[in-house]
């Protein structure tokens, strides 16, 4: 499925397999779960995308030697920049991303740099395994980044928090889960999977967050989370594409509370999310679709209509 314009449906196209350049491996997809980011990127709110395109950034995969790997929205980094030598190739300026700048995985096959492929556990089955590479990473990376506290308010109860929740809860975390205003089904999933409250974003929390995670792209929530943050927490903006933020009374942000923002993830963030996760274990929430179905999955995103996480499985692909 291509996207050859953005902001127009993906399209579906014969294409010729990838041929895997130096360093790089060929995969069969099996899975391919739909992210946010995607949308993002096919309605042009991301600048530049590679055109045409196949998207998809959380890629299930065989390779010819039988290994089943992940392609990760973090496609490459040059490794030789002050970001790279610090631990932080999340932040290269010369980074390849997948399903963006690079071409990924709403396809038959993909190619990948091997070395930024991550080895997926055992336990999942590719449908289940598809979410974890993104909903799961940058949720974890959020997570790890929002701090300590005991209190958590995830923001936009999707794909990323679904699996959140269940680390937080692992962790002894207690969860406030938040979602569109009556949004009741959305609510009764987050109290499912642990969380001791649920409620519309529009309403406060019976007692303070000592950190929230913004997972839903609306820039009001910035404040929205602030008026109920305890001092001294913080409020983490875990996607990469956001409305603007609102002016807020300095009031809100004082009293050492502060905002700050995710940018992808780094291999080191995959590795260990994915040693973590069977031992929680978690337990990702999926809906399997067929691939030619891709416009009619990320339309369904757009509009709220998911429980959990959509995954993409090529005909040929089993979903074992």
């Amino acid at each position: 499925m291509v996207l050859e314009a953005v902001g127009r449906p993906l399209v579906e196209r014969e294409v010729p397999v990838p041929e895997p350049r130096p360093g790089q491996v060929l995969l069969r997809v099996l899975a391919c779960g739909v992210c946010r980011t995607d949308l993002h990127v096919a309605d042009g709110e991301l600048p530049d995308p590679k055109l045409p395109l196949v998207l998809g950034h959380q890629v299930v995969g065989e390779a010819s030697d039988g290994r089943r790997l992940g392609i990760p929205w973090l496609g490459w980094a040059d490794g030789e920049c002050r970001y790279c030598r610090s631990g932080r190739e999340n932040l290269c300026d010369r980074a390849l991303f997948t399903g963006y700048t690079l071409d990924g995985g709403y396809a038959e096959w993909a190619v990948a740099d091997e070395r930024f492929c991550l080895e997926l556990p055992d336990g999942f089955g590719h449908v289940h395994a598809a979410p974890l590479l993104c909903a799961g990473l940058i949720g974890y990376r959020a997570f790890r980044l929002s701090g300590d506290g005991e209190r958590l308010g995830l923001y936009g109860f999707g794909s990323s928090a679904h699996i959140v929740a269940q680390v937080a809860a692992w962790e002894g975390r207690r969860v406030f889960a938040f979602t569109r205003p009556g949004d009741e089904e959305g609510q009764g999933f987050a109290r499912e999977l642990g969380a001791e409250w649920a409620g519309s974003s529009e309403e406060a929390p019976p007692e303070e967050l000592d950190a929230a995670i913004l997972f839903a792209p609306a820039g009001e929530l910035v404040p929205a989370a602030l008026r109920v943050l305890a001092k001294g927490g913080t409020v983490v903006a875990a996607g990469i594409h956001m409305s603007d933020v609102p002016a807020f009374p300095y009031e809100l942000l004082w009293g050492e509370r502060s905002v700050r923002s995710v940018a992808n993830l780094t291999r080191a963030d995959g590795r260990e999310f994915l040693e973590l996760a069977p031992r929680i274990p978690v337990r990702t929430h999926v809906e399997e679709l067929p691939l030619a179905q891709a416009n009619e999955a990320l339309e369904r995103l757009r509009s709220g209509r998911v429980r959990g996480s959509l995954v993409l499985v090529p005909q040929a692909s089993s979903s074992a």
